[in-house]
């Protein structure tokens, strides 16, 4: 019989929670799932689903990069008519889809202020409970298995009693936490602390990324490949993106190509700078594409941030690399993930706070060596990345075994 999963989603300011959540839509569609995939974020266009139906709520994002409040398409601050809007669509596809699985992104470790709606979606997936042993004609399915989609690492911002909730909220309703990272890196208590109190539920999936299509790229010889510039979605990108227009010139690698992603989120008036400058500098400058995991199996040095999804597809690729993670505010993931693999000689790390363009034509220099190590990385490289696969197993699997009661 085929499982179906409902699984929700909310990106703020960046797109790397919806391209991993794709991900993993894609292996569960691939497991033999039906799956509704509802998004609460800006639209992306071409997300790859791998054939899921696509639920877009009313988007909402961050008004800016210190998360200061939370806006609607329109760029207004949320309502209270808003939210009741919203509310009611989002549990309208549950009581519609009837869910045999909900997965919830984030929540509730992060996102609690969309607590408004995951609370009553929560309560109404608790709700169907007991429908199995009553005699109201009904699918007979129960309550749908409950799991969070959680990344390696989080921002911890010291709040004990913030902690205290998300382990009652967890406790109450959750069966599964999955943490799409592996423990030989990074354990969930390095920035979670109370994880030990909910270590039955944890499942590590290995980290979540899109492996390298095997089209014969990975074969060119990466000595003489470009450069290449990206900053994900590229919404805070251009601090990053006007360093290393500048050190092109104080590179060794000058003369060969680079290429330069401004992401389809960099503001039109940044984007609009950064294009005349980097053409000056005889760069070559694009918005999007569509085949960026190929371009890391090709290309000589990666500079971008230090976001989950495009540090996996790097270490996928085996691809020389440099990061400037994002580190505004309270953000502390990107650069502890950073400092993690630095350590381990798989990427040149390149303090944020002190980013200019003679530092980071250095690191690209350095970085560039790494291309011509035949033993690079495989010698240092002991991840689990098929973290997709292992996550639509576990998920499927649990469910099987919780929804037939076993003798």
């Amino acid at each position: 019989m085929t499982q179906r999963v409902l699984f929700y989603v909310q990106h703020l300011l960046g797109i790397g929670h919806l391209r991993r959540a794709a991900a993993l839509s894609r292996a569960l569609v691939a497991a033999g799932a039906e799956v509704a995939f509802v998004s609460g974020g800006e639209p992306v266009p071409s997300l790859d689903l791998g054939g899921a139906k696509l639920i877009q709520l009313p988007p909402a994002s961050a008004a800016d990069a210190g998360f200061s409040k939370i806006v609607d398409d329109q760029g207004q601050p949320i309502d209270d008519a808003w939210q009741e809007r919203r509310r009611a669509l989002l549990l309208g596809h549950f009581a519609a889809f009837r869910p045999d699985i909900l997965l919830i992104e984030m929540y509730p470790f992060g996102r609690r202020q969309f607590r408004f709606e995951l609370r009553p979606l929560l309560e109404a997936a608790m709700a169907r409970q007991d429908i199995q042993d009553t005699d109201t004609p009904d699918t007979g399915q129960g309550r749908p298995l409950i799991a969070c989609s959680l990344r390696d690492i989080l921002v911890d911002k010291g709040r004990a009693d913030r902690r205290a909730e998300t382990v009652a909220l967890v406790e109450r309703y959750f069966d599964l936490v999955l943490v799409h990272g592996d423990p030989r890196l990074v354990a969930l208590d390095r920035t979670f602390p109370d994880a030990g109190r909910i270590a039955d539920k944890l499942r590590y999936t290995g980290y979540v990324v899109e492996l390298p299509a095997n089209d014969g790229a990975g074969t060119s010889d990466r000595r003489r490949g470009e450069i290449l510039i990206s900053a994900g979605g590229g919404a805070v990108g251009a601090p990053l993106f006007t360093a290393a227009i500048a050190a092109r010139g104080l590179s060794r690698h000058r003369d060969r190509p680079w290429r330069l992603i401004t992401g389809r989120n960099l503001p039109p008036a940044e984007a609009e700078e950064i294009t005349r400058q980097a053409r000056a500098a005889g760069i070559a400058v694009e918005s999007f594409r569509s085949d960026f995991p190929q371009l890391l199996q090709r290309c000589l040095v990666s500079v971008s941030q230090g976001g989950y999804n495009t540090v996996m597809e790097l270490l996928a690729a085996h691809c020389p690399a440099v990061i400037v993670p994002f580190a505004e505010g309270s953000e502390s993931e990107q650069s502890l993930r950073g400092e993690l693999l630095a350590k381990r000689g798989l990427l040149e790390l390149v303090d944020p706070k002190q980013l200019d363009p003679a530092g980071l034509a250095a690191a690209i220099d350095r970085a560039a060596l790494w291309a011509a190590d035949p033993a690079w990385p495989a010698d240092r490289l002991e991840l689990d990345l098929d973290g997709a696969v292992h996550a639509a197993r576990l998920l499927l699997d649990t469910k099987t075994a919780y929804a037939v009661p076993q003798p």
